[in-house]
């Protein structure tokens, strides 16, 4: 049985080495806000129990089992998410948090159900895949606003942060999955942005359309 603390560690290297190809202690203790001696104690437990590969001084990757496992918390993290929004009427803003406890219930048919009951979804709200029941992942192939060109046409399909201030930000502007803008004009100091949509503009920063994925 994988622990509750064993699922959060997993979850970090699986994201942090979508970010990067190489993950180290260093990188899970910043993104867990946990002390190196600690992660290196868990890399270790880890590492005997056949989830991660570690060694001293060289980057932790996932075994195939770990990478599964971590996708199935993520699958059950996703999940709720939709559900909540889908079928208990909350904000994409709202769900993130109730869906980190909720991703460690030990109930697969519960989520299955869930699944059934949503007619699978392929993403969750706020566009991320969801795997599948046995831990694969779709790929999808998104660009980022910020590397359009002005004329362009970009259609939000994905966002990479889902922390509610960030959506709060996007709820105030009427930006949602599925917007469609245009690229009026870039900035050249700064490399804000000001997009066209529902017939009006406004400016995005650098780091807001860095964080809009879509087509």
């Amino acid at each position: 049985m994988i622990s509750f603390t064993e699922e959060n560690y997993l979850k970090s290297v699986f994201h942090l080495s979508n970010v990067s190809s190489e993950v180290s202690v260093k990188d899970v203790s910043a993104d867990l806000g946990i002390k190196m001696p600690t992660v290196t104690s868990m890399m270790k437990k880890l590492a005997a129990k056949g989830l991660v590969e570690y060694q001293s001084y060289k980057p932790v990757k996932l075994t195939p089992r770990g990478q599964t496992e971590a996708a199935l918390v993520i699958r059950k993290h996703r999940l709720t998410e939709m559900f909540l929004v889908e079928h208990m009427g909350f904000g994409w803003e709202e769900v993130h948090e109730i869906a980190e406890q909720i991703e460690h219930v030990k109930a697969p048919a519960l989520f299955n159900r869930m699944d059934e009951i949503m007619g699978h979804p392929k993403v969750d709200p706020h566009g991320s895949p969801i795997p599948d029941r046995h831990g694969k992942i779709m790929s999808r192939k998104l660009r980022k606003l910020s590397e359009l060109s002005e004329g362009d046409t970009f259609t939000i399909e994905a966002v990479t942060n889902s922390e509610d201030d960030f959506l709060n930000y996007l709820n105030q502007r009427d930006l949602s999955l599925g917007t469609v803008l245009q690229v009026v004009f870039i900035e050249p100091f700064d490399f804000s942005i000001t997009v066209r949509y529902k017939d009006k503009e406004t400016i995005l920063s650098k780091t807001v359309s860095d964080r809009l994925l879509g087509e």
